[in-house]
């Protein structure tokens, strides 16, 4: 990465947006790597958004501490390890257009159902779908950094508290983002170039995480899942159009 000031600028603003998203507001994140890959290869921007995320992670966990679904976890983790795996073996070889079109058709698909049936019960998937969705959470998130979708595929229609949400979201990926550490550093996507700037960023990633939990605690349980509905509705569209272009 040049440190010239469109770069540091670019790079600041993605920052801030997976600060939002981590810290609550799922789906601001989404606009991350494109703007990152503005001003430095894909692999640079893979193996420098890991450290950043881990750093936002470990904060959003302490902020939401022992409000995580501890039975989700159970479903979703080990569906994740298995993604995880698979994505570090075909990292190099995976047709990213087509996963990026598969991926966003079922977000925009869901997030759609959802806002058109905003009064649905709240109602708890079969947990074969758990782990077949933490498996494509972790899979996409070590292809994409995009495992949020399928994720929140799972937990929506469960329709938990607020914070429930967001802290079962923040410790499950946290968990991800840790397990995917080994096979970055493996596969050459982190050096000490991406670490010093990872540091260098962090008093900014952990401020904008904050300032994203202190917003999504001041929204309402029921205007908060509208906004995750719409956020994931332009995620899949984002999606679908960098599959498409």
């Amino acid at each position: 990465m040049h440190l010239d000031p469109v770069s540091i600028g670019v790079f600041g603003f993605a920052v801030a947006l997976l600060g939002l998203s981590k810290g609550g507001l799922a789906g601001m994140g989404l606009m991350a790597m494109p703007l990152m890959l503005l001003v430095m290869p894909p692999a640079t921007a893979a193996g420098l958004m890991l450290p950043i995320l881990m750093t936002q992670d470990a904060l959003t966990v302490w902020i939401y501490r022992g409000q995580w679904d501890t039975k989700n976890l159970k479903i979703l983790v080990p569906g994740a390890m298995i993604g995880i795996a698979v994505g570090l073996v075909s990292f190099a070889v995976m047709p990213a257009r087509l996963l990026l079109f598969v991926l966003g058709a079922v977000t925009l698909a869901f997030a759609v159902r959802g806002l058109l049936a905003k009064a649905a019960p709240a109602r708890v998937p079969h947990a074969g779908v758990g782990v077949f969705l933490g498996a494509v959470s972790g899979f996409t998130s070590t292809i994409l950094h995009q495992g949020g979708p399928p994720f929140q595929i799972y937990l929506i229609p469960q329709r938990l508290p607020r914070d429930v949400f967001i802290a079962t979201g923040a410790i499950f990926f946290a968990i991800v983002n840790l397990s995917k550490l080994p096979g970055f550093i493996a596969l050459g996507q982190l050096n000490q170039h991406n670490l010093l700037i990872a540091l260098a960023a962090a008093p900014w990633a952990l401020f904008m995480t904050w300032v994203g939990s202190r917003v999504a605690k001041r929204i309402s349980v029921e205007k908060f899942y509208v906004i995750i509905h719409w956020l994931l509705a332009l995620v899949g569209a984002k999606l679908l159009f960098d599959a498409l272009v």
